[in-house]
């Protein structure tokens, strides 16, 4: 009664890239092999010091790649 239905599970909301991630290995190891590329890249300007007025944008930049490299994989598992 009034939406107390035990039976009726809300169907759940994937975001278009999780739903190309999960349906095909290619598409995660191409994303997965970009993050790699890139955060190698990034770890090399900040250690080479050529970045130094954008070093807080690349850190950034860093924790970001990080951060979707641990999302692709975290949907992708199950």
């Amino acid at each position: 009664m009034f939406g107390l239905e035990k039976g009726k599970e809300p169907k759940r909301f994937e975001f278009d890239l999780e739903k190309e991630l999960k349906s095909s290995d290619k598409e995660k190891k191409k994303v997965l092999d970009q993050v790699d590329a890139q955060t190698n890249a990034l770890k090399t300007t900040l250690r080479e010091g050529t970045a130094s007025e954008n070093f807080d944008k690349c850190g950034v930049l860093l924790q970001a790649y990080g951060a979707l490299k641990r999302v692709v994989e975290r949907t992708t598992r199950k």
